[in-house]
């Protein structure tokens, strides 16, 4: 029902609203006289705190929601950088006779010195690559040339030097490439698909190629696990990132991206890590299950 009127008491302090026929007075207001004889409004202390506790309960309730949404923002770029790669890596194998990337860079993971380093689909050691140079000789920067989308967003670790002292600048990238994936060929019983058309057990659409990898672990750009049927102790060689939401996102061979969450928290202790909880074996056995195995 709309106002009709509104009148102002200005002896008792009050204003007086007419709605219909109904006469209905608002809270009295505190005022005072200027030096000019106007007369101006004022809140008393108590009425200021309500309003500061009532802004206060207010934003209690939209921060968490805003922090929500940029985290599941991150999550979505990430997921669109591991789109991207997974494009690139497409393109390679159809300019190359269905030859996948080769994946040769990777460092020894009991000594942490060189294993292998050739022509890879991307080099270098993250940990202290202060330039994109060692992304841009790899054989995947071809079809994109932004070095961005080899980093996780929500990545916050920074480079350091080779006595281990931590930097400003953030490092440049945050993914491996599974072993499966044209693992290092040139060592002999590794089981790895070297060509588009051979991948089957586990299926394109199971086979994972990139994926985010913890960022206390991560050093080469070779993703390695204990492969099925391969007789090894159940151990992390190279640990899965833990930053989106107690989860990692992977790419597969089909193209398409998924998002993991973990069944525990993913900490890093030391590599190789061993696997001893419940809940961390069921992720273990998740991860190994995408890779090929040894009798494929």
């Amino acid at each position: 029902m709309p106002i009709k009127s509104i009148q102002v008491d200005s002896s008792r302090n009050s204003v007086w609203f007419m709605i219909g026929r109904t006469n209905i007075r608002s809270a009295d207001v505190r005022s005072s006289t200027a030096r000019d004889g106007r007369t101006r409004c004022a809140f008393t202390l108590i009425e200021l705190l309500v309003v500061v506790g009532i802004l206060a309960i207010l934003a209690g309730l939209l921060l968490p929601a805003l922090g929500k949404a940029r985290a599941q923002a991150v999550g979505v770029t990430c997921i669109n950088n591991l789109k991207q790669l997974q494009l690139c890596w497409h393109f390679y194998a159809h300019d190359n006779n269905d030859t996948l990337p080769p994946n040769n860079y990777v460092y020894n993971v009991t000594s942490g010195g060189p294993l292998l380093l050739s022509q890879s689909w991307c080099l270098g050691n993250t940990r202290i690559d202060t330039t994109t140079s060692n992304i841009e000789n790899g054989l995947l920067f071809h079809y994109n040339r932004s070095a961005a989308i080899y980093r996780c967003p929500a990545d916050k670790s920074t480079v350091e030097t080779l006595d281990g002292a931590k930097l400003a600048q953030r490092r440049t990238r945050s993914f491996n490439m599974s072993l499966s994936v044209n693992g290092v060929p040139t060592l002999s019983g590794l089981p790895s698909f070297a060509k588009l058309t051979e991948i089957n057990r586990p299926e394109p659409s199971e086979l994972f190629v990139f994926l985010d990898v913890h960022e206390d672990e991560i050093i080469d750009s070779l993703f390695g696990i204990p492969w099925p049927g391969g007789g090894m102790r159940d151990e992390w060689w190279d640990l899965p990132a833990n930053r989106h939401n107690q989860g990692c996102n992977f790419s597969f061979a089909d193209g398409h991206v998924e998002h993991w969450k973990w069944t525990v928290p993913k900490i890093f202790i030391g590599a190789p890590q061993p696997v001893v909880e419940e809940g961390e074996i069921k992720d273990y056995r998740r991860v190994q299950s995408r890779v090929k195995g040894a009798s494929n």
